[in-house]
């Protein structure tokens, strides 16, 4: 496995000798360090479009004084600059203990060694980006299948992170993370019409990885499809309207679960933190061990051990070992994520899901790999058994209530289903619901062999915001009933 490499002053920060400066000024001390290298490379339309690195590096300070815990983030890794940082988060942890409403301890801030790195066979080195770039342009020559596609897009981002963290209880955890985000789409025009296709949907193709994450002919073929079902699009039917069965793609249902599993089964939602920025959620404490989620067939994890997936790691933020859950489990509503600090004002079980978008942000509850598991049905299987439906593919627009329970959603391709058989490709389909109704509809669920990796680097939340990155993995799966509409509607 390839060393992280950075640059000779923010290889020579050591946490532990800026912990050992300032453990003596808060009853327990933590020193979050945390740096991020990208490099974003693009092509449009056949021609090189973005070449840049951004580097963004820094050190989060925590102190916890007599129950009450604060931060303070600093870009200044001198001395002084750590020193002037831990002053500020005691003072806060000072000024806040005077009114607090829990006090927290040792339990939330666990003792934690280890390490952990993504898998990775070929790193960000500058031939292999210059490889990147020509495959880029390749790819956008290759998504104009013909005189109707007026743009194409193909852009990649490398990020590397490194990640240290130790406090004064004994915890030293070292993670390094190597994030590949992707994404190609071509738009095609006829007249007043246009549609636009992509890969794997509005979000990019998100995984932990190197560039052999990139397989070329299977890249450039898929390019090729891409560019025929946007012109294809342009001669579609509209999506009926009405009760239909539903077929989604992996690459729908990883924003499906995102949006109506994830979100409402954070803690912090639940326990009413994010109600003025993002939402609260319809779960209630009481849900816990008796909701009927969904059907059966439903079983959903918290898995931040899936090789490649986004959200793999192995601690949290605040040094809680990371382990694989059920959160929903035969339908029944087990868990939340909600980290040790969630789950001790709750009173629920929760996740190490613990998570900061940087330095210069506090860690809150944050979904990761969040996973709907494999069932036993075959895609071909779920298509012979539906005689009025439609499969819809890849995402095009969101939209939730602030209790994340009504939804919409639109997708880029869909195709009907009528007697068992696939026939019209429809353009703009959408589909709406209500989360627990729908996932109560769910009647199979894809095989292992049609299981997929899927995730986002931008899901927000907090206040400050805070961008952070998760994952999602699901196979195809055909919901009952559920309506669909056309755009416009």
């Amino acid at each position: 496995m390839t060393t992280l490499r950075f640059s000779p002053e923010v290889a020579d920060f050591d946490p532990q000798r800026a912990l050992a400066q300032v453990r003596g000024m808060a009853d327990w001390a933590a020193v979050r360090y945390h740096c991020e290298t990208g490099q974003q490379r693009a092509a449009r339309d056949g021609k090189p479009d973005v070449n840049r690195i951004e580097q963004s590096r820094g050190a989060m300070l925590e102190a916890m004084l007599e129950g009450q815990i604060a931060y303070a983030g600093t870009s200044d890794l001198s001395p002084a600059g750590i020193e002037r940082a831990m002053a500020r988060a005691v003072g806060a942890a000072r000024a806040a203990g005077r009114r607090k409403l829990f006090g927290f301890g040792d339990a939330q801030r666990p003792r934690a060694q280890g390490r952990y790195a993504s898998p990775r066979r070929q790193g960000p080195e500058g031939a292999s980006l210059g490889e990147l770039s020509d495959l880029l342009l390749e790819a956008s020559r290759r998504l104009k299948v013909s005189a109707r596609i007026v743009s194409t897009e193909a852009a990649a981002t490398l990020t590397e992170v490194e990640s240290r963290y130790v406090s004064s209880n004994g915890a030293e955890i070292e993670q390094q993370f190597l994030y590949v985000t992707s994404n190609f789409a071509a738009t095609a025009r006829d007249g007043g019409e246009a549609q636009r296709r992509t890969m794997n949907g509005e979000v990019a193709r998100c995984l932990q990885g190197g560039l052999e994450v990139f397989d070329r002919e299977a890249l450039l073929a898929g390019c090729e499809r891409v560019g025929r079902e946007a012109a294809e699009l342009l001669e579609a039917i509209d999506c009926p309207s009405g009760a239909r069965d539903l077929i989604l793609q992996p690459d729908q249902m990883y924003l499906q679960i995102h949006e109506s599993i994830g979100h409402p089964l954070e803690l912090d939602r639940i326990l009413g933190d994010e109600r003025n920025y993002a939402g609260w959620s319809f779960v209630r404490p009481q849900d816990f061990g008796t909701l009927q989620y969904g059907s059966r067939l439903m079983n959903v994890t918290f898995d931040p051990g899936v090789p490649g997936e986004f959200a793999s790691y192995a601690f949290d933020d605040c040094g809680n070992r990371a382990a694989r859950e059920y959160l929903i489990r035969d339908g029944v509503l087990l868990r939340g994520l909600g980290s040790l600090e969630s789950q001790a004002r709750l009173g629920q079980p929760g996740v190490a899901n613990f998570r900061a978008a940087s330095w210069n942000r506090a860690p809150i509850d944050r979904m990761a790999n969040i996973n709907l598991e494999p069932g036993a049905s075959s895609l071909a299987e779920m298509i012979a058994q539906t005689r009025c439906g439609i499969v819809m593919h890849a995402n095009r627009s969101w939209s939730i209530d602030d209790y994340r329970n009504k939804f919409q959603f639109g997708c880029e391709y869909g195709q009907l289903i009528e007697e068992g058989r696939l026939t019209r490709v429809v353009k703009n389909p959408n589909y709406r619901g209500v989360t627990t109704p729908f996932w109560n509809s769910l009647r199979a669920v894809g095989r292992r062999e049609e299981f997929q990796l899927f995730g986002s680097p931008f899901c927000g939340k907090g206040e400050p915001s805070q961008v952070i990155r998760v994952g999602h993995a699901s196979p195809p799966c055909l919901f009952g009933g559920v309506e669909v509409f056309g755009g416009g509607k």
